[in-house]
């Protein structure tokens, strides 16, 4: 391969990266943030957001592209808070009590999610997009009306004053930070929450082990090539349902890690934008529709936040309003997606070209080694 050639292909394959890094970069100047203020920041967001991240890999090596359906996870997760507050369970108990209230929940919208996307394969982006539009809908009439007048909720400080429903905002000072707090390293400058890291780290040592496993396997045949997945005798169906179920429980979990650290949850549109930012971090980190690792999870929460940490005031230094920074924020974060599913099809269509010239190619060499077989 030629130098030229390898460098399109480069560009290519990580033109997202390279662009992005280029805006943080020059995002930081302008912005007027000290390098170790911007490092604590994105030390604190690889916590707080490479679990929900990390969620998103099985379904890729599943064949089934980026999982927006995670968002089911999410609520799954907030439902398990609500009743952790309702409760009066306390501390990291509180989050155990949440997760095992979501887990559940999450199991049982994972399948749902499955079972419809394996009657839309090919389109399974799209149709977890819409499907989350479509529970969350359930989501709202469950903790609008059902909590407080069919769902028993004891702690009344919790509910709208009409006396059923949840409020707009719910304090979760009863779990703030529980999960962070607990060892808290001083390095230099930097203070880093220790067990964020540890179960981020123990899920990642969970996805490596899990791709060397029988359904780990089936699942990266079934991503190669479905037709060829059942020929071998791999259930298809099952297993992509399982990867669905298994992203949406870690998503869950993600969720409520997520949540603990910031302190309070937006009970109608805390997870509206869970599966955008988690889809748009892990793009950024150089992962596509079809292939992403877990360097690109950490490459792109890195890469999003530290944008997303500049940009209100590299805004406010250069046009006069944060408000700019904040629009910002979200044209990069639905660019970055649109840029990853154009090139995305751009890459698949020039490979079919390239397939195709290889075989016409091919015939026109057999034809050639005949033809002087003949006049021999």
């Amino acid at each position: 391969m030629s130098a030229n050639k390898k460098i399109t292909k480069f560009l290519g394959d990580y033109a997202v990266v390279i662009i992005f890094l280029a805006f943080t970069i020059a995002s930081i100047l302008p912005s007027g943030l000290s390098l170790t203020y911007i490092a604590q920041e994105v030390i604190t967001r690889i916590g707080r957001d490479s679990f929900l991240v990390i969620s998103l890999l099985l379904p890729i090596y599943a064949g089934m592209g980026l999982n927006f359906g995670m968002t089911l996870g999410a609520m799954a997760g907030q439902i398990g808070l609500i009743f952790a507050v309702n409760f009066g369970v306390a501390g990291w108990q509180g989050l155990v009590f949440a997760l095992l209230a979501g887990i559940p929940i999450s199991v049982l919208l994972g399948y749902v999610c499955g079972k419809v996307m394996n009657r839309a394969k090919g389109r399974e982006m799209v149709t977890g997009y819409i499907l989350a539009f479509f529970i969350n809908g359930i989501y709202w009439f469950l903790v609008l009306y059902m909590m407080g007048s069919v769902i028993p909720i004891g702690n009344s400080s919790i509910l709208l004053s009409r006396g059923y429903g949840i409020r707009n905002t719910l304090n979760l000072e009863s779990v703030r930070q529980a999960l962070d707090g607990i060892v808290v390293l001083n390095l230099g400058p930097f203070q880093v929450p220790l067990v964020p890291f540890i179960v981020i780290a123990a899920l990642c040592a969970f996805i490596v082990w899990f791709k060397k496993t029988k359904l780990g396997q089936d699942m990266r045949a079934v991503g190669q090539d479905l037709a060829v997945a059942e020929a071998a005798g791999i259930p298809v169906e099952k297993t992509r349902i399982i990867a669905i179920i298994i992203s949406t429980v870690l998503a869950c979990a993600g969720q409520i890690i997520f949540l603990q650290n910031m302190g309070n949850l937006a009970t109608y549109n805390a997870h509206d934008q869970t599966g955008f930012f988690a889809v748009a971090a892990i793009l950024v980190g150089g992962a596509s529709v079809t292939h992403a690792s877990i360097p690109n999870v950490f490459v792109g929460v890195i890469l999003l936040h530290a944008m997303f940490i500049v940009s209100p005031l590299a805004g406010q230094k250069l046009f006069g309003s944060a408000m700019i920074g904040e629009y910002f924020r979200q044209f990069i974060g639905y660019g970055v997606i649109a840029l990853s599913l154009v090139l995305y099809a751009w890459k698949s269509r020039k490979a079919i070209v390239e397939a195709r010239s290889s075989l016409r190619r091919g015939a026109g060499d057999s034809s050639s080694a005949n033809g002087k077989g003949g006049k021999a």
